[in-house]
């Protein structure tokens, strides 16, 4: 078995002796002591930490007055780039190097694992000792920015345990932040858990090695390209493994990092001591629940509570560490883990009721949760976690993992528990909407049957574990029906009610969408979706309550737009309005087979990405509405384009086609199928398949080839795939007989993968 370490050590073993080599090499040609300067390796090369192609991290340390070190430097230094050796150097001497550490916080935690090279050792013994107390005398000033830069370094890298291609260096729980624990420690004011840090930065170490043998060159992100190859190395099966191991390394030290710096913050913002507190020497810790308290700013035990016997303890401590966004000391999380005892089955409705306030904490759930998760009692509580924890999005969409997904679907549901009338209800299908995607099969399928099992196991009567059930099995109806179906058609608000019938799980599954969306991300939860999915809500909600506020009262969610805005001169017309962010542009046209793909191909060549559209006829002219992404178009420019190009389009389509050349190897992959029982007055085509410029176009032109007429088309986009389904009719209106669906089918799907 390969041991990595010692490859590491080996490295930097060679690169010391290479380094005293030409320090002699330099001293001896310009006739300069060894005394008064030494080679001090710091940052990785310091903790002897080197991988194939990392940089060589050196100082050249003097005392003042040296002679000629200036020479002495180059003769160091050039050997090196003359080798092609990666070099981070600098020249100081002991005041220099102090000043430097002073006013960088960064060069400081490089210099707090100097090591001695070459020359000079006491020199370097020196400026160890004295580095080392300057940070011990100034900690107290300095970590608040270094705390602060850890922030924003989280916040622009993002977090290694939730990253599809994440940077073993920089991101949050990576190498970076291990070094930052190094310096919490060096500072005396608090610890860590020695050998839980170690083993996970050794595991990072080992990980960014093969991924530098992989790639040939220096570099920490751990691309997919690459995560495969490296997998293999590391003897793991496959990039998902990998990743799960990386999310798991990441997350492990990015706890420790959490419960560090709140320790500092509470340190540095403890007020002094009471006069009766320093008579009584005893510690001051706050009563806040039965059996719970608060001690310097961490939930504890109080000193007569029974975990062992007390079964709800640890959910009670968990929800009120939640509700104060306090954290649950890791003494805690480790007791209740061993010795917490179980919950019986069906669960107490106080346990019940302490889960859902946990949920319905908001953000302080995500810390406690991953506490309670690191110590094992969350597997003890729910087992089914063990199946998502630290598994891969399989999907661009997805920002997280799928069990930091399921916990900020619960921080975005608690959110709305006041929309509700049921936020019980909403918050657990929040927390295990997604635990389906640890089998086979449509994860909505498994789940509802996975959720139901859970439900009862907690307490849930049949009634409401068969909701819970609903809510996770119809967990994406919403926003489906909402960007793929006609929502003027009676039969998709019939279909959504046929499926939740009445309006408190419609409530439910409304607000589940919305935390689901969010909680994915920007392309999951886009202006555009949202508003959909509102107002599908709507229109059924109208219709389970008697049609009062229902589609048949309702103008429709994009309003076809009146003619006078549109048409110019020649019956042809652009206007173009920014609407909730989105950009709307309303065109009209003579009204004749093809002039949709027409209108498709100018927004295609104009960079403008399609959203949805809605399209009708009036008084002879096509009538269209486009809800469309990109920067605000002229809608002179886009009148003149249209006008030649409804003229002549051989220009347009070869544009397109130059535009479309990188999009081949993805058009196999494409889509169309036929949703027969959709609507009883179009026929309904859906198309799935890779974004690329010009797609609407292929589609509405190949339907206009086979002569069917395009009655409203749904256009969907998540991260690179397209889904869109299209209202078809015949010249008189009526859906498409069975021969000529199958036709327009064919005639779609072979444009597509030509």
């Amino acid at each position: 078995m390969v041991n990595r370490a010692e490859q590491r050590r080996a490295r930097a073993e060679e690169a010391d002796a290479l380094l005293y080599l030409l320090l002699a090499k330099a001293c001896d040609a310009l006739g300069v002591p060894t005394e008064g300067v030494a080679l001090v390796a710091v940052g990785g090369y310091g903790r002897e930490e080197l991988s194939p192609y990392s940089d060589l991290d050196v100082m050249l340390v003097h005392a003042e007055g040296y002679p000629r070190v200036d020479e002495l430097a180059a003769q160091i230094w050039y050997p090196l780039w003359d080798s092609r050796t990666k070099l981070d150097h600098s020249v100081r001497t002991l005041a220099e190097a102090r000043q430097a550490a002073a006013d960088d916080v960064r060069v400081a935690l490089g210099l707090l694992d100097a090591r001695h090279v070459a020359g000079d050792s006491h020199l370097t013994l020196q400026l160890r000792s004295v580095l080392m107390a300057d940070w011990r005398r100034t900690a107290r000033t300095r970590l608040p920015a270094l705390a602060q830069a850890c922030r924003d370094r989280a916040t622009s890298v993002g977090e290694l345990a939730h990253l599809a291609e994440p940077d073993l260096k920089e991101a949050y729980g990576g190498l970076r932040d291990a070094v930052v624990l190094r310096s919490l420690v060096a500072s005396w004011l608090v610890d860590v858990p020695h050998p839980v840090v170690e083993r996970a930065r050794l595991d990072l170490l080992d990980i960014r090695d093969e991924l530098h043998k992989v790639a040939g060159r220096s570099t920490d992100r751990l691309v997919a390209d690459l995560a495969g190859e490296v997998a293999a190395g590391l003897g793991l099966d496959g990039r998902d493994e990998l990743l799960r191991h990386v999310y798991a390394t990441g997350r492990t030290l990015a706890h420790v990092c959490d419960v560090s710096w709140r320790r500092v913050e509470s340190l540095m913002t403890r007020p002094p001591r009471s006069r009766r507190r320093q008579r009584t020497g005893g510690p001051l810790l706050l009563a806040l629940d039965d059996g719970v308290g608060q001690h310097e700013g961490e939930v504890v035990l109080m000193p007569d509570a029974r975990p062992e016997r007390d079964a709800v303890l640890g959910l009670r401590a968990a929800a009120v560490a939640a509700d104060r966004e306090l954290v649950l000391s890791p003494a805690v999380c480790g007791r209740l883990a061993r010795s917490a005892l179980a919950l019986p089955e069906p669960w107490p409705g106080e346990a019940r009721r302490l889960l859902c306030a946990l949920l319905g904490a908001g953000s302080g759930l995500l810390e406690v949760w991953e506490a309670l998760d690191q110590a094992g009692y969350i597997s003890r509580i729910l087992p089914e976690w063990d199946t998502v924890r630290f598994r891969p999005p399989q999907s661009a969409v997805h920002r997280f993992t799928v069990d930091r997904h399921l916990l900020e679907t619960c921080v975005e549901a608690s959110k709305m528990v006041r929309d509700v009338r049921r936020p019980d209800l909403l918050l657990v299908s929040a927390l295990l909407h997604d635990l389906g995607k640890a089998v086979d099969g449509d994860h909505s399928v498994t789940g509802a049957v996975i959720a139901g099992t859970v439900a009862r196991r907690i307490g849930f009567t049949e009634t409401d574990a068969d909701t819970i059930a609903l809510l996770v099995r119809q967990h994406l109806m919403l926003a489906q029906v909402a960007t793929r179906r006609d929502l003027d058609d009676p039969m998709t608000v019939d279909l959504v009610v046929g499926i939740v019938r009445n309006t408190e799980t419609l409530d439910l599954l409304e607000a589940l969408t919305y935390a689901d969306a969010r909680a994915a991300g920007p392309a999951a939860a886009s202006p555009w979706r949202m508003r959909l999915v509102g107002e599908l809500c709507r229109r059924v909600r109208g219709e389970l309550s008697g049609g009062g506020e229902g589609m048949w009262t309702d103008a429709p969610p994009v309003p076809v737009p009146t003619l006078h805005q549109v048409v110019g001169v020649g019956r042809l017309g652009v206007s173009v309005a920014d609407h909730h962010g989105d950009l709307r542009i309303n065109v009209a046209v003579p009204d004749q087979v093809g002039t949709l793909s027409t209108v498709a191909a100018v927004l295609a060549v104009e960079r403008l990405a399609v959203r949805s559209a809605v399209i009708t006829s009036v008084e002879g002219l096509g009538i269209s509405q486009w809800t469309v992404a990109g920067s605000l178009p002229d809608p002179i420019r886009l009148r003149d384009r249209l006008a030649v190009a409804l003229r002549d389009s051989t220009d347009l389509v070869r544009r397109l086609a130059a535009r479309d050349s990188s999009a081949v190897k993805h058009r196999l992959d494409s889509r169309v199928d036929l949703l027969p029982g959709a609507s009883e007055t179009a026929t309904v085509l859906q198309v799935r398949a890779h974004d690329r410029p010009g797609l609407l176009y292929d589609v509405t032109a190949a339907i206009a080839f086979t002569g069917a007429d395009i009655r409203s088309a749904h256009v969907s986009t998540l991260g690179a795939e397209c889904v869109d389904v299209f209202y078809l009719t015949d010249p008189q209106g009526a859906p498409l007989d069975e021969e000529d669906a199958r036709t327009t089918a064919k005639t779609v799907l072979d444009r597509l993968t030509s």
